[in-house]
């Protein structure tokens, strides 16, 4: 069933629908759970937690192999960690997770035309995934996103829209749009939040179900936050794992909504007047799930956190160095490393996995620009000069 977050609505699960009729979001409830005897010989792909996601064994999958990323070890100023490389899905982030399971859904219902508002990565997910399933995509993303990802959304055969201005007046210009078209938000989709818990279940499996300490991982709309908890509160309530690792949610210091409301003890999050940051894909003033964050964060005893431009590109850097290129919003979480360390919130032993959400090659425009800037060699050359 979908069950409204707020008033508590329950709706067939046989039918299209984004959100409920009081206007909040919607939750998947009553999703199975597998077992993870049952996981040999399963595709090395989220599908391998099908009984976890909310659709039917005889639905087919539209699939993409996205999905169990690896979990690699690194090093980052002297601290050992696992990065999960999830920049490694298919169409370059890991909004692949939710993007799949979403329009696996979408197919099953027959709807045939979707809208879909993003700062460029579930953009080009969603569109990627719409090719596969035959399903027209209308796409609206600032006009600011990075062209990488532009362009893939219209490689992809969706229509484009560009909208000038901030990431909220992009999301009201497809929000108006949408009284026409199926709102296919990854910020509203109980389904695309499903996709996201598979991150939970595959680092818990590639640590052989001895979960980490803490989680890292940047916040904006927080549905990768508010996935990770519920795939982590699926295997405790299962008795697959033993603990909660912590949450911490990370944000850019130029628009930090989660952060203030965190700080002041709120239940949601009010909208906040984000400031330019080179984390584009986390500058979400309001996010729809505000309450839904703030419950994973606490109820996993976790903190919030946020970092200005110049750690995230010092962080862009430091994980260049190590053979990891990833876009500035990814590099957000690995920034809060340095200054939760020294607060003594990781300890030495402290197990910590960063995930990594977005490729750098969909921001490589915005990377030539800011080095450019900063040094006028970098305009030609093609790669920084000067040494982290």
């Amino acid at each position: 069933m979908l069950v409204c977050a707020s008033c508590k609505t329950a709706f067939p699960v046989d039918r299209p629908r984004w959100r409920c009729e009081c206007g909040s979001y919607l939750v998947l409830s009553a999703s199975g759970m597998f077992s993870p005897g049952d996981l040999a010989g399963r595709p090395a792909s989220l599908w391998r937690y099908r009984e976890a996601l909310g659709i039917e064994d005889s639905t087919p999958a539209v699939t993409l192999g996205e999905g169990f990323t690896p979990l690699a070890d690194a090093t980052l100023d002297g601290f050992p960690l696992k990065l999960k490389l999830d920049f490694l899905c298919p169409t370059g982030s890991y909004k692949d997770r939710g993007s799949a399971v979403m329009i696996t859904r979408f197919k099953s219902w027959g709807v045939s035309e979707i809208l879909e508002d993003s700062s460029g990565n579930a953009g080009a997910s969603i569109a990627a995934y719409a090719a596969l399933a035959g399903i027209r995509a209308n796409i609206y993303i600032p006009q600011s996103a990075s062209a990488g990802k532009a362009a893939q959304i219209s490689m992809y055969g969706a229509r484009l829209v560009k909208v000038p201005g901030t990431r909220a007046d992009t999301a009201r210009a497809a929000w108006n749009a949408a009284s026409d078209i199926f709102y296919a938000s990854h910020n509203w989709s109980p389904y695309f939040l499903a996709g996201m818990k598979t991150a939970a279940y595959e680092i818990a499996e590639q640590s052989a179900w001895n979960t980490p300490d803490w989680v890292v991982v940047p916040v904006g709309g927080g549905g990768l936050l508010a996935g990770l908890y519920l795939g982590f509160s699926d295997l405790l309530k299962a008795g697959i794992i033993r603990s909660m690792p912590r949450l911490a949610a990370v944000q850019s210091a130029n628009c930090d909504p989660v952060y203030r409301a965190w700080l002041q003890g709120l239940s949601d999050v009010p909208g906040a007047e984000p400031k330019p940051t080179a984390a584009e894909g986390i500058a979400v003033a309001q996010p729809v799930r505000g309450k839904a964050i703030l419950e994973a964060i606490r109820g996993s005893n976790g903190v919030v956190r946020t970092v200005a431009d110049d750690l995230i590109w010092d962080s862009v850097e430091a994980l260049g160095r190590q053979g990891v290129y990833v876009e500035p919003t990814a590099a957000v979480a690995p920034s809060a490393l340095a200054a939760m360390r020294k607060e003594g919130l990781i300890a030495a032993a402290d197990r910590v996995v960063v995930i990594l959400t977005g490729s750098g090659l969909k921001a490589t425009d915005k990377v030539v620009e800011h080095y450019a800037a900063q040094e006028p060699a970098m305009a030609g050359s093609g790669a920084p000069m000067h040494r982290v």
